[in-house]
């Protein structure tokens, strides 16, 4: 045991197993964060709106996994990250859907303009960039979608949090 102290972390528990997971959920979610910001500004893929609901996610969920790590109620912690990452695999899945035509987004993904535009209305439209389709599919994998990826991986994450914290709180109680 170390009595050399990081923060609330003494150097000893970076080792521990209990911190692999949050540090590991970090990279994951802040490194899907970053491929989807370097697949937009690098090589021109444009998220639509879905997508970048998908990024918040990601980015929320590595905060609260880095949280656990410097918490005293790491359970709890994990928890409350399964269900951001819960949240993000329900807008994925969402996503999935509108990609495949199951059902139409709610969500402000371009389409068609409504008809009873006047003349000066279109001509206004049209010097406007309009929101990217969220049932566009700009890029795959094996012919899997980005989106199709993102439900797996929310939900990977999300069962391994709350994995986690559950045998935290045994651990705890026993």
């Amino acid at each position: 045991s170390s009595i050399v102290s990081l923060g609330m972390i003494e150097r000893s528990d970076i080792m521990n197993r209990d911190h692999l997971l949050p540090a590991a959920v970090v990279v994951i979610c802040w490194g899907a964060v970053a491929v989807g910001v370097i697949a937009q500004y690098a090589f021109d893929v444009e998220p639509c709106i879905l997508c970048t609901y998908q990024r918040v996610a990601y980015a929320v969920a590595g905060a609260v996994a880095l949280a656990a790590l410097f918490s005293k109620h790491r359970a709890l912690i994990l928890g409350g990250c399964a269900a951001v990452l819960l949240v993000g695999a329900g807008i994925a899945f969402y996503h999935v859907g509108v990609e495949q035509h199951w059902w139409a987004s709610v969500a402000s993904c371009g389409g068609a303009p409504t008809t009873d535009l006047s003349l000066s209305d279109v001509l206004a439209q049209l010097n406007v960039k309009q929101p990217k389709p969220c049932d566009e599919v700009d890029w795959t994998f094996l012919g899997v979608s980005m989106a199709t990826y993102n439900v797996g991986v929310f939900l990977a994450l999300a069962v391994a949090m709350a994995r986690s914290g559950i045998k935290l709180r045994r651990e705890a109680a026993s």
